[in-house]
């Protein structure tokens, strides 16, 4: 079993490696024009996803805190990361905005800001969220 255990984790690291290959030579060999769709697509299913939860009872960054913490979620950890919902779901709005102006643009506007700008953006985000976060914990958590 501990073979089995090995190669699967070499495919999940090297699959998403052989995928981004898959899509540049795509994009090199053919004139496929709907492959300029794809980073505008996944950034409305994102948004779509953040944005349906807010009107459920839990948000989805509220279920994936409370599947982290446990029974013993605290009430300021719920209301943080529903605004936080807010707040991710209006990025990626955003971030779907400009993936689909870019779908109008040249292939080279195109290529920097969905293989580039746009991670670096969410990775920046997502940096700074977390910075926000630990801020949190240590006023809350003492």
């Amino acid at each position: 079993m501990g073979l089995l255990n090995k190669i699967t984790k070499i495919l999940k690291a090297v699959f998403p490696i052989i995928t981004m290959f898959a899509v540049i030579v795509l994009f090199k060999l053919t004139d496929f024009p709907l492959l300029k769709y794809y980073p505008a697509v996944v950034n409305f299913g994102f948004f779509a996803v953040f944005f349906s939860s807010v009107f459920q009872k839990y948000t989805v960054i509220q279920k994936i805190a409370m599947a982290s913490e446990g029974d013993n979620i605290k009430p300021w950890v719920l209301n943080y990361t529903r605004k936080l919902t807010y707040i991710w779901s209006a990025f990626m709005f955003i971030n779907f905005i400009i993936a689909a102006a870019t779908i109008f643009m040249p292939y080279k506007i195109w290529a920097v800001y969905n293989g580039f700008i746009s991670y670096m953006l969410v990775g920046g985000f997502f940096v700074i969220e977390y910075i926000i976060r630990l801020n949190f914990k240590r006023k809350y958590d003492g």
